[in-house]
Order: C-alpha cells, then structure tokens, then sequence
C-alpha cells in the first residue's frame, strides 16, 4: 500500500499531532483562565492540557523528521503548558 501525498505532506496520522494539540491546548487555555469555564471545565482543562503537551511532543518529534507540521505543535504544546500551569497554580493557591 503506497502513502499519497498532498502539498508535500504524507497521508500518515502524525499529520495530524499538531493540529490536535492546537486545538486541545486552546480549550486548555480557555478553560484555565476565563473565570467563568474554570467551575465547570476544571477536569477537561487538566486533561486537554496533559494532552496537548504529550501530542504536541510527539508532533515536533514528527515533524523535525519531515511528516507533520511544526508550528501548529510547538504551539499546541506550548498552549497546553499555559493551561496545564494555570490549573496546577490555580490548584496551588487554593490548597489543593
């Protein structure tokens, strides 16, 4: 079974680390810092940034040996760090 190419990128899953990254570290984000999503989201923000930075890794490990897209991983995990430190901050000052 041959790999078709699109725009030079593989049809392999590693594609899509980094999109996904991008996307679950912007609801970690979003649900560590906006006041009103931190009641409700507070366990999917723990996860979705836990994520975003194992999937964003292995994004920019994909990516530097030619399948995937760079930027959309280091940027995922670096949003997924965001949001995955204003939990555990959030979490800290609070006591808990």
């Amino acid at each position: 079974m041959s790999e078709s190419t699109v725009s030079g990128q593989s049809d392999s899953p590693a594609v899509a680390l980094g999109p996904i990254a991008l996307v679950l570290g912007v609801f970690s984000v979003v649900g560590a810092w906006v006041p009103t999503l931190v009641l409700v989201a507070l366990p999917w923000t723990v996860i979705a940034g836990a994520l975003a930075i194992a999937l964003g890794a292995m994004g920019v490990h994909h990516a530097r040996r030619g399948v995937g897209r760079l930027w959309a991983a280091v940027v995922g995990t670096g949003l997924g760090v965001v949001g995955f430190g204003g939990v555990i901050a959030l979490l800290w000052s609070f006591g808990g």
